[in-house]
């Protein structure tokens, strides 16, 4: 029997909250009520109609500690801030970027399992050229995203794709830039099943620094970490991932903002003006978006701007599902 998919329900690794701030201490957000509970290990927070900053928290290095993937600055520790991971949601505080009152979020989820290609990793660098650092995918990693956490730093970025050599140099998703060459970032050396290596650059390997990488494999059916060419036409390229897309970030390969949309902001059933997407490397509000449909087996392009479908353009994008074309029985998702 052909494999379809080794994850059926998506929403066991990964989950979209949308949620509406109190000011109020101790606020539990419990995800929707599906036959399927998940303890989420990395939350991404963003506030959609105020210019506050993106907040990344994770449970290895704990509740109260956060980064912002819009700036480099170093880790913050607020009390007030994501206060939790909990059974089936997290716990936010008082504070202004997790919940202002009145103001809407949106929480980005995921579990950290090999089974669903998810490693986060802490490390310390040590200044040294060819460094190998351990993580536990058990797989080779496609996409991951390294932030020194106890000074200001770039969010330096692998992504399979982005290069013919992507070991060679980096994206940096706090700025707009395109890929470039850099052998002190990963030492010229593709990551592998066991580790991914470190040059001596400051960014990703200063001496007795901290530092975070999120890391992610794909896996069939439920993430993919892929390329495609812009053609310029609002009947834009149509790009398969092999289920139906709940979140999707994206990026050109020439100097752009990144952009995401997902299934619940960006709702197909709206008009466009009224679905909505977000920029990662910058703290403005949700903007309208006519950028992709969001279909039962990949997406495609709706618009001609150069941000996402160039004519000739390069992009990269990470995608997760909502579910699966096809399921490990073979039986086929909805279609939109």
């Amino acid at each position: 029997m052909a494999v379809y998919t080794s994850i059926d329900d998506p929403e066991a690794y990964f989950r979209i909250k949308l949620y509406t701030g109190n000011a109020t201490d101790d606020t539990g957000i419990v995800f929707d009520t599906t036959d399927t509970t998940m303890q989420p290990d990395f939350v991404w927070i963003k506030n959609r109609n105020s210019t506050n900053e993106h907040n990344l928290a994770n449970s290895v290095a704990g509740a109260t500690k956060y980064l912002h993937s819009n700036l480099s600055q170093a880790e913050t520790t607020a009390a007030n801030s994501l206060q939790s991971f909990d059974s089936n949601g997290f716990t936010v505080g008082e504070n202004a970027n997790f919940n202002t009152n009145t103001n809407t979020y949106v929480a980005w989820c995921w579990k950290e399992s090999a089974d669903a290609g998810f490693d986060i990793v802490l490390y310390t660098g040590n200044g040294t050229d060819d460094t190998d650092i351990s993580h536990s995918l058990s797989a080779v990693p496609h996409f991951f995203m390294v932030k020194k956490r106890s000074d200001t730093s770039n969010w330096n970025c692998y992504h399979q794709k982005s290069n013919s050599s992507p070991e060679d140099g980096s994206l940096q998703l706090d700025e707009t830039g395109a890929f470039y060459d850099d052998a002190t970032q990963w030492s010229d050396e593709p990551p592998t099943s066991s580790v991914f290596t470190l040059g001596n650059s400051a960014q990703v390997n200063a001496n007795t620094a901290t530092f975070l990488a999120y890391l992610w494999s794909e896996k069939q059916g439920f993430s993919k970490f892929g390329s495609y060419i812009g053609n310029g036409n609002a009947n834009g390229t149509f790009v398969y991932t092999g289920f139906k897309p709940a979140w999707i970030m994206f990026k050109r390969l020439a100097t752009n903002d990144w952009f995401i949309v997902d299934n619940k902001i960006h709702d197909f059933n709206k008009a466009e003006s009224d679905s909505k997407m977000l920029r990662p490397n910058l703290n403005n509000a949700e903007q309208a978006n006519n950028t992709v449909d969001l279909l039962s087996n990949g997406f495609k392009a709706r618009n001609a701007n150069d941000a996402y479908n160039a004519s000739g353009s390069t992009y990269v994008y990470v995608a997760f599902a909502e579910s699966p074309f096809m399921n490990s029985s073979g039986v086929p998702t909805n279609a939109r």
